[in-house]
């Protein structure tokens, strides 16, 4: 595996950001005569950081890069900041940026596949809603998602982050709205396009687990598959080092 630090200027944010990516390393025998791979175009996972971490924390805290090397599978890790992967109401616009200018950027740089079959999208707690609403918003973006201890209630921050959280989303509520993962799934099943493949997992001794369960009661009433991962744990590294790895698993991406 290679990896790689990005830095580039984002035209949507306006300022100089970052991304770690890890891509496969073919051996010589995958080589042909002609110095060309013979798998060009790599299937990519966008691994997505929580309120208080940023693109390095994956590469520092799991094995992530090990785990991705059995599958020959691209990671790309963007920093975004506490900004619940919104265009936040006093602040840039980062949905925008994660959802649009990301993936662009990341295949202009690197041999990224762009066939839904082969991007995936998830994270952790913040990057947890992230991975969620990408996939639930942008359904023919992303076949697969994963939610490690997502914060998935609209309103999961306010109280807590009340500061931060008005820049983000202003006096306004978010029930309802494009950065509500329940109504975003309400509104994804009527609407009869695909649904991507949902995996969620959280600790039954972790502060969100109440909110995952009534995520998961809601999928169900709609009837939208999702595999759940309800284990003892809390919100902490160990805990979201054995998610990716069992998440990596469960996508099947055959090496």
């Amino acid at each position: 595996m290679a990896f790689i630090q990005c830095d580039f200027f984002s035209e949507v944010l306006g300022l100089s950001c970052s991304m770690n990516v890890v891509l496969p390393q073919q051996t010589t025998r995958q080589v042909g005569m002609e110095g060309k791979a013979t798998r060009e175009w790599q299937p990519t996972l966008y691994l997505l950081h929580g309120w208080s971490d940023d693109h390095t924390i994956w590469m520092r805290r799991t094995s992530v890069e090990r785990y991705a090397a059995a599958y020959g599978l691209a990671i790309v890790m963007p920093a975004v900041n506490k900004s619940c992967y919104t265009n936040m109401k006093y602040g840039p616009n980062y949905w925008e940026f994660i959802s649009e200018e990301v993936p662009a950027v990341a295949s202009q740089f690197f041999r990224l596949s762009d066939k839904r079959e082969d991007n995936f999208v998830a994270g952790l707690s913040m990057g947890g809603h992230g991975a969620f609403k990408l996939a639930l918003t942008c359904p023919e973006q992303f076949s697969a998602a994963g939610s490690f201890s997502g914060a998935l209630k609209s309103d999961w921050g306010r109280e807590e982050r009340s500061p931060e959280w008005f820049h983000i989303f202003g006096d306004e509520p978010s029930e309802g709205t494009a950065d509500d993962m329940f109504h975003l799934a309400s509104e994804l099943k009527k609407s009869g396009k695909p649904i991507p493949r949902l995996y969620q997992s959280c600790g039954t001794e972790d502060f969100l687990y109440s909110d995952n369960v009534a995520f998961r009661r809601h999928v169900d009433e709609l009837g939208i598959e999702m595999t759940t991962d309800f284990r003892p744990g809390t919100h902490e590294w160990g805990f979201w080092d054995t998610d990716i790895r069992k998440f990596l698993e469960w996508l099947g991406v055959p090496a």
